[in-house]
């Protein structure tokens, strides 16, 4: 089965400040949401293919409740300074292919969701050294929004598509079978460092150029 790389979400801190690194990069906002009784609020930047997402916790209570617990989301905010890995690698099935997982799966069922409808999460999800990995149903390249709804995908440095996500991990040496059914499909690369960050290259990355967002964002983009 074909699959294609969705969205990755970085936890941030609360208001996701670190997000005015990327405006000032070149990179165009596009609309934020609060996931309501998951606890959850963002700040996304759309490409034509992928989503960049960064994710804090603002209702504590929402996020450590029964229906949440199991996607350890609370953990991952609160720890990622302390050994937890602060990603989320979403993969979606490629267009025109018949809907499957890439991994083995548990079915959650976010509160904003119809209750009809669920996220595939990957079974390592207490594995909090390793990116929470989720495939969602309803994905779509973000070009492919209706007219009304689309997102701002122009960037001031003209960048269109993410063609390269690599993970650095201090674990990469021992992934979980979950996280290497992920590697297996292509769609995201893994490599062993000192700590954790993600690498985002884009339309190739034939112009050469480079932005470091650490320490602040753990995040490496190239064009």
């Amino acid at each position: 089965m074909a699959f294609e790389f969705d969205h990755i979400f970085i936890f941030t801190d609360i208001g996701a400040p670190e997000a005015d690194r990327l405006l000032s990069a070149g990179l165009a906002e596009g609309r934020s949401r609060i996931h309501h009784a998951q606890g959850t609020t963002n700040r996304c930047f759309f490409f034509h293919n992928a989503m960049l997402e960064l994710l804090w916790i603002n209702a504590p209570d929402d996020a450590q409740s029964e229906p949440i617990r199991r996607t350890r989301l609370w953990e991952r905010s609160t720890s990622r300074h302390n050994g937890a890995c602060p990603f989320g690698i979403c993969l979606r099935p490629a267009r025109g292919s018949e809907y499957t997982v890439a991994f083995s799966s548990w079915a959650y069922h976010p509160p904003y969701f119809p209750e009809t409808m669920s996220i595939a999460v990957a079974t390592n999800s207490d594995v909090l050294t390793e990116p929470m990995l989720f495939q969602t149903p309803s994905g779509k390249r973000p070009d492919r929004d209706p007219a009304e709804g689309l997102q701002p995908l122009d960037h001031g440095i003209g960048v269109r598509e993410i063609t390269r996500v690599e993970l650095i991990s201090p674990t990469a040496n021992n992934p979980s079978p979950e996280l290497q059914s992920v590697i297996d499909t292509n769609q995201v690369k893994l490599r062993l460092g000192t700590e954790y960050y993600v690498e985002l290259g884009f339309d190739r990355e034939v112009q050469g150029q480079q932005v470091d967002l650490r320490p602040g964002l753990p995040l490496i983009i190239s064009w």
